[in-house]
Parts: structure tokens; sequence; C-alpha cells
């Protein structure tokens, strides 16, 4: 059976479903879980050439407050492992491709199943946006299983 679930998050209310219901799975099992949010990268906006002199302090504001974001929501998820009595490790990566770091920190720690929310688009908004659920479908050899 399973021993380490994976629970990405992105703070929205779907996917803290998800990581309840993968709290809940990883209690039953005794499995343990690693949470996982992916911080966007910062990106500069040049017109014709001209960069802002203010770039790299906006940089630095916009990478700080991402990282504090990201913990409160890593947080948020460890103390409800914790409640829950299942062991829970918190990780935090910089990826404007959430679902390609998911995949690879399942990788990284060796997790044998992934457990994530779908958003449930239909129509031309999910050929648009795409999902990082559906990608993350595609392309892991790791199990997922989605939440709705």
């Amino acid at each position: 059976m399973f021993k380490h679930i994976l629970l990405p998050t992105d703070g929205s209310k779907l996917s803290d479903r998800a990581v309840q219901r993968g709290l809940e799975f990883a209690k039953a099992i005794k499995a343990r879980v690693t949470t996982v949010h992916a911080v966007p990268e910062f990106r500069m906006i040049v017109e014709e050439g001209f960069v802002s002199p203010m770039s790299a302090e906006l940089k630095k504001r916009f990478e700080s407050e991402s990282q504090q974001h990201a913990k409160k929501m890593l947080a948020k998820v460890e103390k409800a492992a914790k409640a829950a009595g299942v062991k829970c490790e918190a990780v935090a990566v910089v990826s404007d491709f959430p679902y390609q770091q998911i995949i690879e920190v399942a990788k990284k720690k060796k997790c044998d199943l992934i457990v994530m929310a779908s958003h449930g688009r239909k129509g031309l908004s999910s050929l648009l946006l795409g999902s990082e659920t559906a990608k993350v479908l595609t392309h892991s050899k790791i199990p997922v299983l989605v939440v709705r």
C-alpha cells in the first residue's frame, strides 16, 4: 500500500479539500505526507528595451511576499497533519510550471501517491487555461488520486 503521499496545494478551497482528504487517507493507511506549493517566478516587464530601475527592488519584494504566502499555506497543512497525527514535511518551490515541480518533488521525496484537486473546468476554459492536475496526470508515472 501507499507509504508516502504528496499533497500539492495552491491555497484554494478545492485544494484545501483535497489536502484534507489526503490527510484522512494518510491517517487511515498510516502513511506520511509531503506538502508542496509552487511559487511563481518573478517576471520583469521590459518595454522597448526599457527596464525599470526599481526592478531589483520589486523582484526582492515579490519573492519575499511569495515565500511568506507559501509558508502560511504550508503551515496550514502542517497544522492539519499534526492534528490528524500524520507526519508531514513542507516544501516550497519556485516555478512557473507547477505540474513539473509537483512531479519532481514526488520523485525526489520518493512519494508513491499524489493526491490533488481538480478544479473541474469544462469546455473552452479547460482548453485555454489547462489544468495542473491534468498535466500531472499526463506526465506522472506516480499514481494520482484526484479529489473533486
